[in-house]
């Protein structure tokens, strides 16, 4: 379903992010995983890349393998990192053939093992150029939806490590608006008070489209500082850190109190009317699931809107 129908119908939308597996026994645990997500009818799911395109091929084979279960929607990611355009449209047909309709477009990071990487040496520097050659291909038709493929688009309410200068960052998201994109995905984030203030420094900006916020709860102290890594610049508070600190030696309370402040974060969300929540699941329902149900009522108006 097109992003523009899966908005005018959700009222919140709910949302997952998986990552493809790298092993034939990581693809069966999350096949086994599956069936938990869709009974919670989510209105979307996205599919990552790994760095420099890693995990390219097994993206692919499970967005279609998603598709064809015809329960969960898929919303592949798609990279400007290694990757030509000739390359891009092959992708762009396939997912076209089989009836994906919206695409998460991102820069994407460097390989890890790519000592020296120049972007401005790739057919796409930036996600906004990306988003603009998405938007041509879509001028040519998609088989399933004449308005061709919704785009999605990353917002860093944090900032971006890469650009300090917050105003810049801005431009560049303004720039991805610009060039066609349909809605934003955030980054994660734990201070609610910082997504709202970036939510308004948008609008004074004119980056009025759909905005999701992106949540990931902390299930292990492991957890949180593998978090830290992979979204540099995100900032734990001190009242989180601290209730951390104090059931550090105790790994099932560290969990509760994870979820706890998630499910605290969704509620407030909610309450402020948020467009949408996406949960970084790391391929895990445990944690998500149990969110749904702190919700309460909440958890109730949000499975009413997905069809539930």
């Amino acid at each position: 379903m097109h992003i523009r129908d899966i908005l005018a119908r959700d009222k919140t939308t709910i949302s997952f992010e998986f990552f493809p597996p790298k092993s034939d026994s990581a693809c069966k645990a999350l096949s086994d995983r599956l069936e938990a997500f869709e009974l919670l009818s989510p209105s979307f799911v996205s599919v990552t890349y790994g760095a420099g395109g890693s995990t390219r091929q097994r993206t692919h084979d499970l967005v279609v393998s998603l598709k064809s279960r015809e329960q969960l929607d898929p919303v592949p990611h798609l990279t400007c990192v290694m990757q030509t355009a000739t390359e891009l449209d092959d992708i762009l047909d396939r997912y076209a053939r089989n009836g994906i309709s919206n695409l998460l477009i991102i820069r994407g990071d460097k390989p890890a093992d790519c000592e020296v990487y120049d972007s401005s040496k790739e057919d796409f520097a930036h996600a906004a150029d990306l988003v603009r050659h998405v938007k041509k291909f879509n001028e040519n038709g998609h088989p399933m939806d004449t308005r061709g493929f919704g785009i999605g688009v990353a917002g860093f309410p944090e900032g971006h490590p890469e650009t300090p200068n917050r105003l810049r960052q801005m431009e560049h998201l303004k720039a991805k608006v610009d060039a066609g994109a349909d809605w934003i995905t955030t980054q994660m984030f734990f201070d609610n008070r910082v997504f709202f203030d970036w939510c308004e420094q948008c609008e004074l900006n004119g980056v009025s489209i759909p905005k999701i916020a992106g949540i990931m709860p902390i299930t292990s102290i492991a957890n949180m500082k593998r978090m830290a890594d992979l979204a540099a610049g995100t900032n734990f508070p001190a009242k989180l850190q601290r209730r951390l600190h104090k059931h550090q030696d105790d790994p099932e309370a560290v969990e509760q109190i994870g979820v706890h402040w998630a499910s605290e974060q969704c509620n407030d969300l909610i309450d402020h009317d948020v467009r949408g929540i996406h949960f970084y699941t790391l391929n895990r329902s445990d944690a998500t699931l149990r969110i749904f149900k702190a919700l309460g009522a909440h958890s109730s108006e949000l499975l009413r809107s997905t069809g539930v």
